[in-house]
């Protein structure tokens, strides 16, 4: 018998892919004006908390488990604003610290989609004034017939088949936290890992806060799989303390082992590897010529089944900061306007333009090519 006294709240939402992750896009004018009430209408969206999110929209990961709210931009250099929403799958928890890159990539159709952007004939610059890290980033999407081209022949790892492809440039990309690019002032620092000892890392600021860390100091390698080391407790204890650790140093949070509760998306947990051949998730071998470096990244406390589209923004910018954690393990060769890192899902390719400046090094953007899909529009009912 139904609850008289329930609230049954409409809310239009659109399911869209971007790049490797999967997320539900809405319209700011359809959330409440109320940001409060946000977090509750999110987590009853997606279902959490639930490992599964079986009564919820959520895909039980991570990267199935993200929000795009997107609205009209008052801003002269952008054509709209969009908030990126992490929503915790096993946690009450929604952050909205920090950014998606994968999830960018879907906010240009989507605003194509929703008339708040005229499509030009051939390809729409999308201008996407990012809330969360106060940002701009450009996104080229293929149009045709007034319409958004989804179908092409561009390939990205870690999705099946062939899409259009989306160019995402991030203009002026470091100091998302308001530190600069690096925002302790150093290449790198050490950390004291409790019970472990000494880890040098590099904290590096750019589309979203990363910290990096070599992968054998942690005694890993750089070619880990998610399932495996998601089975393996210690190192995922281990690898959460050094992201606390840096989340203390950056001033996030007081406590190293409350980051999972309270700041659980930055900064993103990141180790690498020089390039050597390794296998993906899938089996498919990739060969030591193929990449520059070997990354892998961390997600909401377990293994990126892929890689973020901020965390290759924010490596392409790290290679390019002497001395730092990555540019130690990168080819010596590398062209950084063509970086290849090896991920679980396959290979992605980023870059960055950058100009030294006295005691400064600026970066003017990072870029990279993504795809995104249309799965389904409709209306959700969120019951409170």
């Amino acid at each position: 018998m139904r609850n008289q006294n329930e609230q049954v709240y409409k809310l239009p939402v659109t399911i869209m892919r971007g790049g490797t992750s999967k997320g539900i896009y809405i319209l700011e004018s359809d959330l409440p004006e109320n940001r409060e009430e946000w977090d509750a209408i999110l987590l009853r969206l997606m279902g959490s908390p639930d490992s599964k999110q079986i009564d919820g929209l959520g895909g039980s990961q991570s990267v199935t488990s993200k929000v795009a709210i997107v609205g009209k931009s008052q801003r002269v250099d952008a054509d709209v604003d969009y908030t990126f929403a992490q929503v915790s799958v096993d946690k009450p928890i929604v952050s909205y610290k920090g950014n998606c890159g994968n999830i960018s990539s879907g906010v240009g159709p989507f605003a194509l989609e929703k008339g708040l952007v005229t499509p030009n004939e051939n390809e729409t610059t999308v201008r996407i004034y990012n809330t969360n890290t106060g940002k701009i980033i450009a996104a080229d999407v293929k149009t045709s017939g007034n319409h958004v081209n989804y179908t092409g022949d561009f390939q990205i790892a870690g999705v099946p088949g062939t899409a259009s492809p989306i160019r995402l440039k991030f203009l002026n990309p470091a100091g998302t936290l308001g530190k600069g690019l690096l925002p302790t002032g150093n290449a790198v620092d050490v950390l004291m890992v409790p019970d472990f000892g000494e880890v040098k890392v590099s904290i590096v600021d750019a589309a979203n806060p990363l910290v990096f860390v070599n992968a054998k100091d942690l005694g890993l390698t750089g070619k880990e799989n998610p399932n495996g080391l998601n089975a393996d407790a210690a190192k995922l204890e281990l690898l959460e303390t050094v992201r606390g650790l840096a989340a203390v140093k950056l001033g996030l949070i007081d406590d190293y082992k409350k980051s999972a509760w309270e700041t659980p998306g930055i900064p993103k947990m990141t180790f690498v590897a020089e390039p050597d051949a390794y296998e993906t998730a899938d089996g498919t071998t990739i060969r030591k010529e193929e990449i520059d470096l070997l990354s892998r990244m961390m997600s909401m406390q377990k293994s990126h089944p892929s890689y973020a589209m901020t965390g290759a923004m924010c490596t392409a910018a790290a290679a390019v900061v002497p001395g730092s954690v990555v540019a130690q393990v990168l080819n010596p060769d590398t062209d950084t306007k063509f970086i290849r890192i090896g991920h679980p899902g396959g290979v992605l390719e980023c870059g960055v333009d950058y100009r030294p400046e006295k005691n400064e090094l600026v970066i003017e953007d990072t870029f990279g090519f993504r795809t995104a899909n249309l799965l389904m529009e409709g209306i959700a009912s969120i019951r409170r």
